[in-house]
């Protein structure tokens, strides 16, 4: 099935309009991506139509609110093909996500001495949490490294492995460099250790078909916003019985069964870890992606967009002037780039004049940016509505950044 991109564009209104008197080219897509009208309708239609607090009243409007809040977690079960909806935890994003399990998991299973696993291409939301536990718990992280095309190492990743690694976390797809990692393999190098899984799905989800299941993790983590859904809405995949040895994350209403001054019980998966009032809209809206999305196809999805991104790749490695950072075998619709001489901060400025929309910076991945030695990168990302034409535009504004700094 092929994609009707004239079509797709115009489900989000956004991309409609000019900036600085230019079409909007947008492609900042890894940091987040654009709503299409069925997502912005739906957030709209849950504060007009049936406003309410879920799982707690009798009352019609808090029946529907749970109904549909609910019908997003079944949702999100079968996009990732969970065991059981129960398994599925709303958090804020990819950040909570990795932070519950850190906190919860990780302090009450962690000695003096355990190791945590990462790779050397983490995002910070991937590092600083698991950085933190170690200080708390006196467990002791380890880095795999990468390769200069921006690959994780796998054999040096399984060399790392050993009878202390209690915890290996990675991400699945990059957000600095669009790299693929091996999940399923890296998972099961770490489970002949023993060690519990976590995979940052942050990136993966937009682009990719992904199977709990088939990947064997134990926990997976997901953000909407990055997911054409709403902001502060998010999930995490945990296999059942671990969330149910888990301790609670947070404390409050929802998450109880019996409250007495003497002690306290907890409610059954989902809702132990889903203490106060959650993101009800956002968790609508990012039900009513999810079936954007599976309208539209992820298969037609990944190879429309790794279309875009060999189109953008060409065009970089034919100018002079480009260095491409991350040039791994296996990668997502993100190219991050270096133009010589000048300053990726200048160049999104200069875009940004032209419409163009890309992310300049360390991208929240400093130890990727000093590996390559680098202090930043321009990145531009590719979604299913964007065109050849954005890109050809994009990089119509590289060669003007190049000549306004005497390098054309």
């Amino acid at each position: 099935m092929s994609l009707d991109i004239t079509k797709i564009r115009e489900d989000f209104p956004i991309l409609g309009q000019t900036i600085n008197g230019h079409p909007l080219g947008y492609l900042d897509n890894a940091a987040t991506s654009q709503k299409p009208t069925v997502v912005i309708n739906a957030v709209k239609d849950y504060y007009e139509k049936i406003n309410a607090n879920v799982h707690r009243g009798a009352h019609t409007l808090s029946e529907q609110a749970t109904e549909e809040y609910e019908k997003t977690r079944k949702k999100i079960q079968r996009f990732i093909n969970a065991n059981h909806s129960d398994e599925i935890i709303y958090t804020s994003g990819t950040t909570e996500s990795i932070n519950l399990v850190a906190a919860s998991y990780g302090r009450a299973n962690l000695q003096p001495g355990d190791e945590i696993l990462i790779t050397a291409l983490e995002h910070h939301s991937n590092i600083v949490p698991w950085q933190l536990i170690c200080e708390q718990t006196g467990a002791v992280l380890k880095v795999a490294p990468i390769n200069e095309k921006g690959e994780v190492i796998v054999e040096d990743f399984k060399k790392a492995l050993n009878s202390k690694t209690k915890i290996a976390a990675f991400s699945h797809i990059s957000n600095a460099l669009g790299t693929i990692n091996p999940v399923k393999e890296m998972t099961a190098l770490a489970h002949e250790y023993n060690a519990v899984v976590l995979i940052d799905g942050a990136q993966a989800l937009p682009f990719m078909q992904v199977d709990v299941q088939s990947i064997g993790c134990d926990f997976y983590t997901g953000s909407g916003h990055k997911l054409f859904a709403p902001t502060g809405i998010g999930f995490l995949y945990g296999k059942a019985e671990l969330l149910n040895a888990m301790p609670p994350y947070k404390g409050g209403g929802e998450m109880i069964n019996q409250v007495s001054f003497a002690k306290t019980t907890y409610a059954a998966l989902p809702y132990k870890f889903e203490a106060g009032t959650p993101n009800i809209a956002g968790a609508i809206g990012l039900g009513h992606a999810i079936d954007y999305l599976m309208s539209l196809g992820q298969e037609a999805i990944t190879a429309y967009e790794d279309d875009l991104l060999a189109y953008a790749t060409a065009k970089a490695e034919a100018m002079p002037g480009i260095t491409i950072i991350g040039t791994a075998n296996n990668k997502a619709s993100i190219l991050s780039m270096v133009l010589d001489g000048i300053h990726a901060h200048d160049v999104g400025t200069i875009l940004d004049h032209q419409g163009i929309a890309v992310r300049t910076g360390h991208h929240c991945a400093m130890p990727v940016m000093k590996f390559f030695k680098v202090a930043a990168t321009v990145r531009a990302s590719f979604v299913f509505y964007n065109t050849k034409e954005e890109i050809d535009a994009l990089f119509v504004g590289l060669k003007k950044v190049q000549e306004m700094f005497g390098r054309g």
